[in-house]
């Protein structure tokens, strides 16, 4: 496997952690049904991702500004990244960010007293509890991000033919919306246990999330602007 493949994999794991993403699964796991919710959501995602992709890839492929582009952009993107990941995890563990999260703290309970009208549209829309309601926001939330289009220019760029282009595409769409598949084939096959599974990683989250974020973000961090030194030297 060559490293453009293995960054492609990684960008997907990358992507799963969207906050958009993130969020919508929060919502649609503390509602009613929420397999039927996240069903719908995931058809959404795969509609617009999986098409888009598609298209992205076979449209870059073969194009000479491709492999120029990943020759002298990628180690400083590379190295940008790094950097900025190592600062928000610097912020995290200083916690300078508190300031912050206290006023939106206050802006969500002024909120949640003003009533459900001046909650966000996407949330809105997801506790209506209906399949149609989350795949069309699945569509709509789905569009191509930085680490989308960054790992779908690896995989232009690899020219590995038309079916093996394709698996890869479908591959990352699949793994990037890994936290949609998870809970929903375990609300699938042992509902029970994955409703006691998603209380108990809520409350561990409530408890670690903090130190678990400034641990993740900043060995990507520390990975990322290695690598990109590396790529320059």
């Amino acid at each position: 496997m060559s490293n453009d493949t293995v960054d492609v994999f990684l960008l997907a794991l990358l992507a799963a952690c969207y906050p958009t993403l993130v969020a919508a699964v929060a919502v649609m796991l503390l509602l009613p049904n929420p397999k039927r919710l996240l069903f719908g959501y995931l058809l959404g995602a795969y509609t617009t991702s999986i098409t888009l992709g598609l298209v992205i890839v076979f449209s870059l492929q073969g194009s000479d500004a491709v492999s120029t582009s990943k020759r002298t952009i990628s180690p400083a993107q590379d190295i940008a990244v790094g950097v900025i990941l190592l600062i928000v995890a610097s912020v995290l563990a200083s916690g300078r960010d508190e300031s912050v999260r206290r006023r939106r703290q206050e802006r969500k309970e002024a909120r949640q007293g003003a009533g459900d009208a001046q909650a966000p549209w996407s949330q809105r829309m997801l506790g209506r509890g209906s399949a149609r309601i989350t795949y069309a926001v699945g569509v709509l939330l789905s569009f191509p991000g930085v680490t989308y289009l960054v790992a779908l220019d690896r995989i232009a760029d690899l020219d590995t033919g038309v079916p093996a282009t394709a698996l890869l595409v479908v591959s990352f769409c699949l793994i990037q919306l890994v936290l949609l598949e998870l809970p929903l084939l375990g609300y699938i096959f042992a509902p029970k246990r994955t409703q006691e599974a998603v209380t108990r990683f809520r409350a561990w989250l409530g408890r670690s999330g903090r130190r678990i974020g400034i641990i993740g973000v900043g060995t990507l961090g520390v990975l990322l602007l290695a690598r990109g030194l590396i790529e320059l030297l």
